[in-house]
């Protein structure tokens, strides 16, 4: 009605079979629930709206104006959105930043809504509340689909400053990840392996706080790496570890049970690596 601003016009313009007398039944009813006129009548089949009917249409108008646009990319699965990814700091800082540049070179209807946690929770991807997960699973859980995305590495990190090199590390303390993280068991299985039971321990919760206690020569450590170099910080020395079948793989996770185009417009955008 506020587009055609007439009975008869608009009765012609719908969409579907409507009479004038029931667009009327439909206006009256309501300018009756508001308590205010939408329209005035200026002449006999013209009408014009009032104040409050402008108010209205400039709110509802962009709505019914891109509904056509809306339901034709709902049915090609084509719309955008907000994507919600979890992760950790580690995948945060090495993997992520190449792929949100390319989906949103690709995808600029997307938005992108990372949160750094610990330990990503697979009960946020059930309920909805992420639609990815990226990071590190020793392997995927029921209930979700998954492909590996990288590779992490593991490195011996310790201070430039100690003497006596990897030989003598056993006189430094052992910085770990918190024994809450699954990565705490990972890290004391390779030191146990190559270094024996380290005497002391720090715990941090993240790679960026390991790497900054052993930076202050607090200690040293074993930390997954996504890049070949390893870390390269002025004061540490990072090497890789001898163990050859010491990697971690990085999965992205989503849950499963039906397509998502956010997902999958992520996905075209992830590495894939071969398990």
């Amino acid at each position: 009605m506020a587009r055609a601003r007439g009975y008869a016009r608009a009765a012609r313009s719908f969409p579907y079979p409507i009479t004038q007398p029931a667009i009327h039944q439909q206006v009256k009813k309501l300018e009756a629930e508001l308590g205010v006129r939408l329209f005035e009548r200026l002449t006999k089949d013209q009408l014009a709206l009032t104040p409050a009917g402008e108010r209205l249409y400039a709110f509802a108008e962009p709505f019914f104006a891109e509904l056509d646009l809306v339901v034709d990319e709902i049915r090609a699965e084509a719309f955008g959105g907000v994507l919600r990814i979890d992760t950790s700091g580690l995948v945060l800082k090495q993997l992520l930043p190449s792929f949100l540049r390319r989906l949103r070179s690709a995808r600029r209807d997307i938005l992108v809504d990372v949160e750094e946690v610990p330990e990503p929770d697979v009960a946020r991807l059930r309920s909805g509340a992420a639609h990815l997960i990226v990071d590190y699973r020793e392997r995927p859980p029921e209930g979700c689909e998954a492909r590996q995305v990288a590779v992490s590495r593991p490195y011996l990190v310790y201070p430039a400053e100690h003497r006596g090199g990897e030989q003598a590390l056993g006189q430094l303390a052992f910085v770990s990840y918190h024994p809450s993280l699954p990565h705490h068991a990972l890290q004391l299985a390779a030191v146990r392996r190559h270094f024996g039971v380290p005497e002391r321990a720090i715990s941090a919760s993240s790679v960026d706080a390991i790497l900054a206690f052993v930076q202050a020569g607090l200690g040293f450590s074993v930390i997954p790496w996504l890049a070949e170099r390893g870390p390269e910080l002025d004061g540490v020395v990072a090497k890789p570890t001898q163990a050859e079948t010491a990697t971690f793989p990085i999965f992205a996770l989503w849950r499963s049970g039906g397509r998502h185009p956010l997902v999958e417009a992520a996905l075209a955008h992830l590495p894939a690596v071969r398990a």
